[in-house]
């Protein structure tokens, strides 16, 4: 995924931009960057590889090495940035958050009669973000650019710039995939992912941009450049996964989303009779958590913590590039809590359930600690479709996917014919899928989240929803 942070100030914003972008930490492990603006020594920039520790270590020094009045910054899952570039446009920093398909067409296409080159990285691969400036740098200005770059891309960007005159220009997707909120002080601007960021260094809302509204940010104001337009399909996993909890998008809660999504799986299972004599219900922790207090609420069953993850020292298992030391250290994190386990008939809430490997080794250590038994919910409805516009659930092959492997052991690559019954726990079809899965990973019962549960829960028009991952509908 990824996320970006910047500011323009009357004063030094170094700090609070590193503040910022530390704040999108939960999008992105792989690169975090720094780009500012000083009247005296003009635009400067740094990477540094966050794989292996946080953001904030690996910036803790940056205010011996740059300063300025205007800073852009990201947390990136994919390629380093912000990138500096130098164009018939002028100098400029450059940060963006999506993906990028065709790139290899878009380099054919657009570059190769050139003969221009690009800096190519391990394996000749471009740098999206890179990729991103040649094609803005294409057109006259900036607006037009973006605007092009956009339109060929097969996938997202969403664009943070920082000119070589200290302003921001800030361009959201063309259909709001993602969000962009901006903010205001007495001093400034901020232009942020996550809107709670910003509230944390003391900004008050200012406003959300649209689908593909284009701005300049400078202390004097905000001008816009090109006016948002009508169509969006912003993400629906802002409010059930990556979302931070104390954020809002287009108005809505995130946390309080994931409540009144637990909510609607507890009533569905009690108009089901699927609400069996539970001890407590418990989400898998963390990002689980919030939509188990919703099912626990409703259901009138106990809440508890069975288990405990121990982050401190290892707070992400995914780290270490063996898949054997992540799992090795996904299993040292879950610490038992042997009066909520042993003999207990257990109920628990996943965001989502995409490959489920790590889910098979939850259930698997629950057993081993004296459970009696261990149902699962999903928050989510079966992900039948690797997404395609952002990284989250994006996956090499849809192959990957639980549901999907599923379904061609049940049905043959016919099944995939067939993938909106398979969603749908009142068909023959969506019960195999939910029969199989529970036997595969040892749940006493398992059930997924409707989608018209999902979206009720969010409480936004459908048509304004992507939802690509789990109907295939763009």
């Amino acid at each position: 995924m990824g996320g970006f942070f910047g500011i323009v100030s009357d004063k030094d914003c170094l700090l609070d931009v590193f503040f910022g972008i530390d704040y999108h930490s939960h999008l992105g492990t792989k690169r975090g960057g720094i780009a500012a603006y000083d009247s005296e020594i003009g635009l400067q920039r740094k990477i540094h590889n966050i794989e292996n520790s946080p953001f904030r270590t690996k910036f803790e020094h940056i205010f011996e090495e740059m300063q300025g009045t205007s800073a852009i910054g990201c947390i990136s899952d994919t390629d380093p940035q912000p990138m500096l570039i130098r164009s018939a446009l002028g100098t400029y920093a450059i940060c963006t958050v999506g993906i990028i398909n065709n790139a290899n067409d878009l380099i054919d296409k657009y570059f190769a009669a050139s003969h221009g080159h690009f800096d190519a990285m391990t394996g000749g691969k471009v740098n999206s973000t890179e990729l991103l400036a040649a094609l803005i740098d294409l057109k006259g200005d900036f607006v037009e650019g973006i605007k092009f770059a956009q339109s060929v891309i097969d996938g997202t960007a969403s664009v943070l710039i920082l000119k070589e005159n200290g302003n921001i220009i800030a361009a959201r997707d063309k259909v709001g995939r993602i969000p962009i909120a901006v903010g205001k002080n007495e001093d400034g601007y901020a232009v942020s992912f996550e809107s709670f960021a910003y509230a944390k260094l003391g900004y008050e809302d200012f406003k959300e941009l649209g689908p593909a509204e284009i701005v300049e940010i400078s202390t004097k104001g905000i001008t816009q450049l090109s006016a948002p337009g009508k169509e969006m399909r912003i993400c629906s996993f802002l409010w059930s996964y990556y979302g931070y909890p104390t954020s809002s998008y287009e108005g809505v809660s995130v946390e309080m989303m994931r409540y009144r999504n637990g909510e609607i799986m507890a009533q569905n299972d009690y108009k089901n009779g699927n609400l069996y004599k539970i001890d407590y219900v418990g989400g898998v922790p963390d990002s689980g958590t919030p939509h188990a207090i919703g099912y626990a609420n409703e259901s009138d069953i106990p809440f508890a913590r069975a288990f405990i993850k121990y982050t401190p020292t290892w707070s992400r298992s995914f780290t270490p590039t063996k898949q054997a030391e992540r799992s090795k250290v996904a299993k040292m994190k879950l610490i038992p809590v042997p009066e909520l386990v042993k003999d207990k008939k257990l109920l628990f809430v996943d965001d989502s359930i995409v490959r489920g490997t790590q889910l098979k080794e939850t259930v698997d250590f629950l057993y081993e600690n004296g459970a009696k038994e261990v149902h699962m919910r999903s928050a989510c409805p079966p992900i039948m479709y690797g997404c395609k516009y952002l990284n989250f659930s994006r996956a090499t092959s849809d192959m990957e996917l639980i549901a999907r492997r599923t379904i061609l052991e049940l049905e043959g690559e016919e099944g995939f014919n067939h993938l909106e019954e398979y969603s749908d726990s009142n068909t023959e079809r969506g019960k195999n899928l939910r029969n199989s899965i529970c036997n595969k990973f040892n749940f006493a019962s398992l059930e997924f989240q409707s989608l018209e549960g999902l979206i009720k829960s969010i409480g936004i028009e459908p048509c304004k929803l992507c939802t690509y991952c789990w109907n295939g509908k763009e």
